[in-house]
């Protein structure tokens, strides 16, 4: 890993620590339980990505944390990320990192309006893609993330670009099952 920052950290955490917290908070997301989101994610924390998440991870705090893990551990199995370096200037540390696991359960994405919006059924393959997730700090917690992804380079991997036609109508009829339960 490495550590860079331009000032120390006005509640006194030293760089590694707070570089330490926002490496671990990426990596939760396949390994950590809720006692763990509780203790490093800020009661304020949101993120950003949730856009196309369910409704339930658009909140605030750990519970919206928890349940963005919950989102992606339900449609990847043998989840990671290995984290590389990891840089930090002020409140705002930068994780990089390769995510990796097998699409072995759905990946449902939503509208605005947190109705499902696109099914993509499991394909069973593996993939490993390059991201890079930014973690702002406060009273030494996590309060807000955002990240970069190669989504294309991911969804290429998993089969889903450029798609078969069979796998089209198996997205098509997931969707529509999803859409249906959500009624």
């Amino acid at each position: 890993m490495t550590f860079t920052t331009s000032r120390p950290m006005d509640d006194g955490a030293t760089l590694e620590a707070i570089s330490d917290l926002a490496a671990r908070s990426v990596g939760l997301m396949a390994t950590g339980t809720r006692d763990d989101f509780d203790s490093i994610y800020h009661p304020e924390f949101r993120n950003r990505e949730a856009s196309v998440e369910p409704p339930e991870t658009r909140g605030r705090g750990p519970a919206a944390a928890w349940a963005t893990a919950q989102w992606l551990r339900g449609a990847y199995a043998d989840l990671a990320w290995t984290i590389g370096d990891v840089l930090s200037r002020d409140e705002l540390v930068m994780v990089s990192a390769t995510m990796s696991g097998r699409h072995a359960g759905p990946v449902t994405f939503y509208g605005a309006d947190g109705r499902v919006e696109r099914v993509f059924p499991a394909t069973g393959r593996e993939f490993a893609v390059e991201q890079v997730h930014f973690c702002r700090l406060s009273a030494g917690l996590v309060i807000e993330h955002w990240a970069v992804r190669d989504d294309l380079g991911q969804a290429t991997q998993l089969g889903w670009i450029p798609p078969t036609p069979g796998y089209l109508w198996r997205c098509s009829r997931a969707t529509r099952r999803a859409r249906r339960a959500g009624r």
